[in-house]
């Protein structure tokens, strides 16, 4: 566990921990790109650009963005237009096509859901992600995460805003800080992504970057591109984050 140099943490002051989804509280985004990345290639082709993405490329392309914002960037990279009517058909896909593959491949692990638990006894837990509101209560069904999580307490950028966005721009944790009535003083995010962080951040939360579900291999880069993110600390796992929580 390592500190990072931006928004330095209180832990003193803590009240709420407003936790990422995906790669932070289950190890969904890989299996999820696997699923997405059909959909989003049959997506281009019916745009005719003429190309295709690995699950690993589309992952390192759009790690820590919902599919709104990465199919969006994809057009406009290839140089299509897209109407929104269009991508709200296909993000409808998308979504539900990821959903029902989560809900087939994710488990209880209790090296998250120990930790949570003693966390939950002393601090109020939030939910903050760019996925939908049905795929996040999905994967916190099925990994036994769902008690910890009240459904008013549960926060999505495709669907808790007036207007769907996504991670990083900062609005999701604004309006979960103003819903819950909690800022950046009371308030730690956790986040595994660079873009996840960037969000939080912006939104003048101090943020712990977790790489509990971060290959090995891969786990100097993240750690040091979170730090560059603004992240006030690095840890592996969440129980590194009860312990930096202490």
């Amino acid at each position: 566990m390592t500190a990072g140099r931006h928004l330095a943490l209180d832990a003193a002051a803590v009240t709420t921990l407003l936790c990422d989804a995906d790669g932070t509280l289950f190890p969904s985004e890989e299996p999820a790109y696997a699923a997405s990345a059909d959909v989003t290639n049959r997506f281009l082709a019916g745009l005719g650009a003429g190309r295709t993405y690995a699950p690993d490329e589309l992952q390192r392309t759009t790690n820590g963005k919902n599919f709104r914002a990465a199919a969006a960037e994809l057009a406009t990279a290839h140089g299509r237009e897209l109407t929104r009517a269009d991508l709200e058909e296909w993000v409808t896909e998308e979504r539900d096509v990821v959903t029902a593959h989560l809900r087939t491949v994710l488990r209880p692990d209790p090296a998250v859901r120990g930790p949570l638990e003693r966390l939950a006894r002393r601090f109020a837990l939030a939910a903050v992600t760019s996925s939908a509101s049905s795929r996040l209560a999905a994967c916190l069904e099925v990994t036994g995460l769902a008690p910890l999580f009240a459904g008013d307490r549960r926060f999505s950028a495709e669907d808790s805003l007036a207007e769907p966005t996504s991670k990083p721009d900062p609005a999701v944790y604004l309006y979960a800080g103003a819903t819950l009535g909690t800022g950046p003083a009371e308030a730690v995010a956790v986040e595994d992504s660079v873009n996840g962080a960037r969000s939080a951040v912006a939104a003048g939360y101090p943020t712990v970057g977790i790489l509990q579900f971060v290959p090995d291999a891969d786990r100097p880069a993240r750690g040091e591109a979170l730090r560059e993110a603004g992240v006030a600390a690095v840890a592996d796992s969440w129980a590194d984050v009860e312990r930096l929580l202490g």
